[in-house]
């Protein structure tokens, strides 16, 4: 791979779209043309399995049927769009990547740890990124937030319980501590101002 590969993840509400929106400002600013991207979705055939996961009616999914439909829409993702903008030395940022599977399916739904990396390492071909952002936000400050921006039909994932979102933190840290080269964390509480000064801190260190 001949390009640079960032993805940024963390709870909704954390700030993710409005960091994303900073970051395509500033690179495009700097002479950039960096790709950006999102997850689950990006393709035509992972937008339908997005509005597949994050549609109401579908509460009953399974936690197997929901990691696997993940795994789907980013084998999907990485062939069709992120490994051929690599391989043409483009800078590729996306939104969430196999670390929220981790995050939301192993420690959020309770399934094997081991189980849910195999079948990212079998959708990316093993592919990692060079640096991940991670917005931590405390799950009582995500529901504030979502009420806040006027989310009255919350999608699917959204509409989980305090306490699935409490492991889905849990799990984030404990992948930051893990990979503490790759995983920059910046406490999302703070000013939208000061995150945005953070990540660019730490993504300028590897342009």
């Amino acid at each position: 791979m001949k390009g640079l590969f960032l993805t940024i993840e963390g709870l909704d509400g954390a700030g993710k779209t409005t960091q994303v929106k900073l970051l395509q400002e500033w690179f495009r600013k700097q002479g950039y043309d960096p790709l950006f991207t999102r997850e689950p979705g990006g393709t035509r055939a992972g937008d339908a399995i997005r509005n597949l996961l994050l549609n109401r009616e579908y509460t009953g999914l399974v936690p197997v049927a929901e990691a696997l439909l993940y795994a789907a829409s980013r084998a999907q993702l990485v062939a069709e769009v992120i490994r051929p903008a690599l391989a043409r030395g483009r800078l590729v940022v996306c939104d969430r990547f196999v670390d929220s599977s981790i995050a939301y399916q192993a420690y959020g739904r309770g399934l094997p740890r081991a189980f849910v990396e195999e079948i990212n390492r079998q959708a990316t071909g093993g592919l990692k990124p060079r640096l991940t952002i991670l917005l931590d936000l405390e799950p009582d400050l995500r529901e504030e937030r979502l009420r806040g921006q006027g989310r009255q039909a919350w999608d699917r994932l959204e509409a989980e319980t305090g306490d699935f979102y409490t492991r889905v933190r849990e799990g984030y840290l404990a992948l930051a501590r893990e990979n503490r080269d790759r995983i920059k964390v910046i406490p999302a509480r703070q000013s939208i101002e000061e995150v945005h000064r953070q990540v660019l801190e730490h993504i300028t260190k590897i342009l």
